[in-house]
């Protein structure tokens, strides 16, 4: 408890505090100072769609790909809504067990009939975690999915949020199945025509099956691509209807809450006050962020060294207060 509250108190100085203590910078000054943060790789700052500015640091470059990390498992989340949407899955009460049962353990938990699609999606499956300490072990198991299936239950399902990658890889596993098509080709056919969009390279398990929530390549151009469908109500940038209205409001409102940072998590979004905002952003290892602030219509790219952590060093609430001083400059405050 006492670790939770500094990490709140801490959260609010860096997003509240300091981004009012700099309100005067204007956006070059802001993007100048960004410089002195040594992980930071890039910036993208996107406003009604346009961009504004874009920035590279310490070697990066806003057209090379990077490894986003867990920052896919907002676009797979994504997916899920499309297929949704589509019919080809029922909704996010529909139970996992019958679209994995070649997978499932001999004898298992009668609490694995229950968990659903949407407590995958917001991680709250109940199941032990394969993130953290835990990360190793399952990477370097044979079959994924099935090690995931096999975790023990260390909630009910729909209890707290368990972050787990693992979660995240059966969607990966389920849409696969459900389609008969990979979800590299999924992304492709559903988010590819956004103007853009491209994964460059993505990770799959010992089966085949593309990894459902880390190593997934892309430049920073195209996870702004990909954010700017759910500024813009699910449509790309040339009118398409991508995304549902529906789902972008479903995948949006907080369903849980982090215990490492306090922050609200929806179906692959993560939830945020910064300044006087509503923030929803997608997340990776190392700082790899996709910000969208509804109020100024804005969309913020940012991305980082991928081997140096961001949660546990403080890094984070260094990019959610470079976020602040962004939207706080006199060219993005008033739309």
């Amino acid at each position: 408890m006492k670790a939770l509250l500094h990490t709140l108190l801490w959260g609010w100085l860096w997003a509240v505090a300091m981004p009012l203590a700099s309100a005067a910078q204007t956006l070059p000054q802001t993007l100048d100072g960004a410089a002195t943060l040594p992980n930071l790789r890039t910036v993208i700052v996107a406003q009604h769609g346009k961009m504004i500015a874009e920035r590279g640091y310490h070697g990066g470059a806003v057209d090379r790909p990077a490894n986003i990390k867990s920052a896919s498992k907002t676009v797979v989340a994504a997916l899920v809504g499309i297929a949704i949407d589509k019919g080809v899955l029922e909704g996010v009460d529909q139970p996992i067990a019958p679209l994995l049962k070649g997978d499932l353990p001999p004898n298992p938990d009668p609490r694995l009939a229950k968990v659903t699609i949407g407590q995958l999606l917001s991680m709250q499956a109940g199941l032990a975690r394969t993130s953290g300490p835990n990360y190793g072990r399952w990477v370097g198991s044979r079959n994924w999915v099935r090690y995931v299936l096999a975790q023990p239950f260390v909630d009910d399902p729909g209890g707290g949020m368990l972050y787990s990658t693992g979660s995240t890889h059966l969607l990966s596993a389920i849409l696969t199945r459900a389609t008969g098509k990979s979800t590299l080709q999924l992304s492709k056919e559903w988010l590819g025509p956004q103007p853009g969009f491209a994964i460059t390279a993505w990770a799959r398990d010992p089966q085949g099956v593309y990894f459902g929530g880390n190593q997934m390549s892309m430049t920073p151009r195209s996870l702004w691509a990909f954010g700017e469908l759910f500024r813009n109500g699910g449509r790309s940038s040339d009118g398409k209807a991508l995304i549902s209205p529906r789902w972008i409001d479903a995948a949006w409102a907080p369903r849980t809450h982090s215990v490492f940072t306090g922050d609200g998590y929806g179906y692959g979004w993560f939830a945020r006050r910064i300044g006087a905002r509503d923030v929803r952003f997608a997340w990776g290892y190392g700082g790899q962020m996709l910000y969208v602030v509804p109020s100024l219509d804005l969309v913020v790219v940012m991305t980082s060294d991928p081997d140096q952590p961001s949660g546990s060093s403080g890094y984070l609430l260094e990019l959610h207060a470079l976020l602040g001083k962004l939207m706080a400059a006199p060219e993005l405050a008033t739309r």
